[in-house]
């Protein structure tokens, strides 16, 4: 296949591939600085290893240098740089790269391997390299590392065709084309950011790059600005919507919708979306799948609030039968665990389909309902108890401003949910909590002590560290609600 970066200069020239709202590049003038930077990566014996690391912000610099590093026919191993100098210095072990680029302002001292700035890349000269034309769909394009929750990261690889697979899939579901532009918040290191950049590539599409998530600022630019698309993850919904309901604003005429992710969200806030006819379109894909390989449909999201959808185009999808199991095939799927294929072969059934981990279920129109995580599922009295539903009863409890449920071993129960809260109110009582889950719950599911916390545990993905809650009721780190 063509290189993409290289086609869309021929196809759509003149039409913005990437912009932060104070500079912007034409795909033609994309392709001719990959060029330049491929070439001065060269020259500094940047490019010897077919695996370059990347640690940066949401910026169009390091925008830059990952096409650079695609165009020059090399592997991007993308660094989170929320994580620690120890957890970086495994991956960068673990993916064998001997080079690091990142953006000037971030600190790779204590780093083990060379380290260059894209200042340096930016002031090396040019030593040429052979023009890399097409792209291989086998040929890995990134390896993004899993968060790591319950044990060391693996390094997932992600093919071109992966990402290829995933964009026509998406675009199918969505009706996008090269006249939408996608704003991209979410960071550019995971799948939800990367596979938007990606995206742009294939669909000739503008990709509006943000730095961070600032709900105000995200805001004006979804009003003043041509924004067609916008990837969120719940807690920007919920920030997004609050100020929408405060200012009445409406968003910009070409806004058509927001795709949302990277958890569970509560009914309530959906039908706030619903009732402010705010298309947000549900969806379900892990890094192993190049973001989203289940979604809603914009005609569907009304009358399937909570649903993630039905399986896209290139995705199948069933249920084990004993566990409930999601379970997948799709040319989006990653083929390995860098280094580690028993890993990733403890993923495969026997019949040759991919192993999420998740529990889900189908209604009668073969929607997807995803109930959460197997190693998260409390077994309480024969009962199963899933913490995103319990979390998501909470969510518009007056009483707490965030809650986190997980499992204990129980005498009687076998397991019993217990709760974390991060309390609203000083003279929160336990029975207030307890009473107003019963009236959302199923009384086994109602959790049977409340704790009090300041914040929660996460990784360096934001996802909730459960185990560390566990390890705080060991040691008496909590004080329990009466």
């Amino acid at each position: 296949m063509d290189n993409w970066i290289k086609k869309q200069a021929t196809l759509a020239g003149s039409r913005t591939a990437i912009t932060d709202g104070k500079q912007s590049l034409t795909f033609a003038q994309l392709a001719k600085r990959s060029d330049q930077l491929a070439n001065k990566l060269n020259d500094l014996s940047a490019l010897n290893n077919q695996r370059v690391a990347i640690l940066t912000n949401n910026s169009v610099a390091g925008y830059l240098i990952a096409m650079a590093v695609l165009n020059s026919g090399h592997t991007i191993i993308w660094l989170n740089r929320r994580l620690s100098a120890t957890e970086l210095n495994y991956q960068l072990a673990d993916s064998q790269v001997d080079v690091c680029l990142y953006e000037d302002r971030l600190n790779v001292s204590e780093l083990k391997c060379r380290t260059i700035s894209f200042s340096e890349v930016n002031f090396a000269s040019e030593k040429a390299l052979p023009k890399h034309l097409e792209f291989d769909l086998e040929t890995a394009a990134s390896v993004m590392y899993t968060s790591g929750t319950t044990g060391r990261p693996k390094g997932v690889i992600q093919t071109f065709g992966n990402h290829f697979n995933s964009a026509m899939a998406s675009a199918l579901n969505l009706g996008v084309t090269s006249a939408d532009e996608w704003i991209c918040t979410v960071p550019i290191f995971h799948i939800s950011g990367f596979s938007i950049m990606m995206r742009g590539l294939i669909y000739g599409m503008t990709v509006r790059l943000v730095s961070n998530f600032d709900e105000e600022e995200i805001h004006q630019i979804l009003v003043k600005e041509p924004i067609t698309m916008i990837s969120v993850v719940p807690y920007m919904l919920k920030k997004l919507l609050a100020i929408k309901q405060k200012t009445g604003d409406t968003y910009n005429e070409k806004f058509r919708g927001m795709l949302l992710g990277g958890g569970p969200i509560d009914q309530e806030t959906l039908q706030q979306c619903e009732k402010m006819q705010l298309p947000v379109v549900q969806s379900y894909g892990m890094t192993e799948t190049c973001s989203q390989i289940v979604a809603l449909s914009f005609s569907d999201a009304q009358r399937h609030i909570g649903s993630s959808g039905k399986p896209l185009f290139l995705t199948q999808l069933r249920l084990d039968e004993k566990t409930s199991e999601i379970q997948l095939k799709t040319p989006a799927l990653s083929p390995g665990y860098l280094g580690q294929p028993e890993k990733y072969a403890t993923k495969i059934t026997v019949d040759g389909w991919f192993k999420t981990g998740d529990v889900g279920r189908l209604d009668a129109e073969g929607f997807l309902y995803v109930d959460g995580r197997s190693d998260d599922m409390i077994i309480s009295g024969g009962e199963n108890i899933f913490p995103d539903e319990v979390q998501a009863a909470y969510a518009q409890c007056p009483f707490v401003s965030d809650i986190a449920v997980v499992g204990v071993a129980d005498d009687k129960w076998q397991q019993k949910p217990v709760a974390f809260v991060i309390p609203n109110e000083q003279t929160l009582l336990a029975k207030d909590l307890s009473d107003y889950g019963r009236q959302r719950l199923a009384h086994y599911k109602v959790p049977k002590n409340f704790y009090l916390i300041n914040e929660f545990p996460h990784n360096a993905s934001g996802k909730l560290q459960r185990f560390k809650l566990r390890e705080m009721l060991d040691k008496n780190e909590v004080n329990e609600l009466q």
